[in-house]
């Protein structure tokens, strides 16, 4: 395991993607699906073999967050996972990974300074999991719920019910984790303001320190878009308005701090790895189509199962074009300074406390009101933006019509 000095290096991000779920949802449209175990130990095989091709990322960056997600990371074997991170523990540079000597034997649980967080679906996790988990440096577990309400899951094609959900949560709580996300889901078909109300109060009962809360997006090519694309079953969109203002007012009520648009947190419990990506810290994806983006070269895996796996065990394949080793990078492009800005623009004003136009200028080696002043003076004026202690924020308003205005930072 490398724990070596990292003050010369940057930070980055990790993620990794298993692929795998017991059956896919009728919402989702993700790299994932159901596979065999035969197949799932080959991808564990191949994703260790990619990790090992990046070792020499050493030279310039170490480890600031994990996460696994997917697919349903906890419906693999845990014995996977924890080889999984045993690779990248051994490969890369992972500042402060024990609060102790290595004899100690001390994880990651011991340490606040690395966020290493897997994706779990309800019904999928055990009290022999959780604790293999927490062996191997886990310290954060998303659980996907959606909702608290039987008739809205199965309607998703949920495989679990409330109960099982809850039957886990605590499960997860007495197995030591004291970072727990909590996914969300509004404007479902057929859901009202109450049943979206309930499902909030529940929640919050529960006190998990973060909650994601998503407002669904009918997505093409999956069963949902087939069923509902014209909208005629879905709430109407002052139904959807008020659910959104709802989230806000109980999750702020309950102590919530909502930092980013759709992100919910106890505070200092902040996703650090979600908020890496609206910074632009870089980040590089293993597993089937993750994607990466190192010093502003945006690129993503193989997104073919049988070929990452190929990829893996070393089978070229025609017209390949490797990098590193074995595994290609696919669409790879190295972003413009106009894109980077435009980039900056759009994560930037997703986070409450928006966009640092100090460090902007510093970055980009140019004022910003020369790139933006213009229509950061309309917007001000319109009541979208404001400008509070050197960052430009959206409002209120500005977040309602948030689509509307990161559109008009297109140079």
């Amino acid at each position: 395991m490398k724990n070596r000095m990292v003050e010369n290096r940057n930070p980055i991000g990790i993620y990794i993607h298993i692929p795998f779920c017991e059956a896919k949802c009728a919402y989702c449209d993700f790299l994932s699906g159901p596979s065999s175990n035969e197949n799932k130990k080959r991808y564990v095989d191949a994703l260790i073999e990619q990790i090992k091709e990046y070792s020499y990322l050493n030279e310039e960056y170490y480890i600031r967050t994990i996460f696994i997600g997917g697919g349903t990371p906890s419906s693999i074997d845990p014995m996977d996972i924890r080889r999984i991170l045993g690779m990248v523990y051994e490969v890369f540079e992972i500042e402060n990974i024990y609060s102790g000597d290595e004899n100690t034997k001390q994880t990651l649980q011991d340490n606040n300074k690395i966020e290493i967080t897997i994706e779990a679906n309800p019904g999928t996790l055990t009290k022999d999991k959780l604790l293999i988990y927490k062996e191997a440096g886990i310290n954060r577990i998303s659980m996907g719920l959606q909702s608290v309400n039987d008739k809205e899951l199965k309607l998703l094609g949920r495989i679990h019910t409330y109960d099982q959900f809850e039957e886990n949560y605590h499960l997860v709580r007495k197995s030591g984790f004291t970072n727990i996300n909590i996914d969300l889901m509004s404007a479902l078909p057929g859901q009202t303001i109450d049943t979206w109300e309930r499902t909030l109060k529940t929640i919050i009962e529960l006190n998990p320190e973060h909650i994601s809360a998503y407002s669904l997006i009918i997505e093409e090519s999956t069963p949902f878009f087939e069923r509902y694309a014209d909208g005629s079953e879905l709430p109407a969109e002052e139904e959807d308005r008020q659910m959104y203002y709802l989230t806000k007012k109980l999750l702020r009520e309950a102590g919530y701090e909502r930092y980013e648009i759709s992100n919910y947190a106890k505070p200092g419990f902040e996703s650090k790895h979600n908020s890496s990506y609206w910074e632009r810290i870089d980040y590089i994806g293993f597993g089937l189509g993750a994607s990466s983006c190192l010093n502003n070269t945006r690129f993503h895996n193989e997104e073919d199962l049988a070929l990452y796996i190929e990829e893996g065990i070393g089978v070229q394949k025609e017209n390949s074009v490797s990098f590193n080793g074995r595994f290609a990078r696919k669409e790879s492009q190295q972003l413009t300074l106009k894109e980077q800005m435009e980039e900056c623009m759009f994560l930037g004003l997703r986070m409450m406390k928006g966009v640092d136009l100090n460090q902007f200028e510093q970055q980009f080696e140019v004022q910003f009101d020369k790139v933006y002043g213009k229509i950061v003076k309309e917007m001000v004026s319109d009541g979208l933006l404001v400008i509070k202690d050197h960052h430009l924020i959206l409002t209120e308003r500005g977040i309602d019509l948030s689509n509307y205005v990161m559109s008009e930072f297109l140079l």
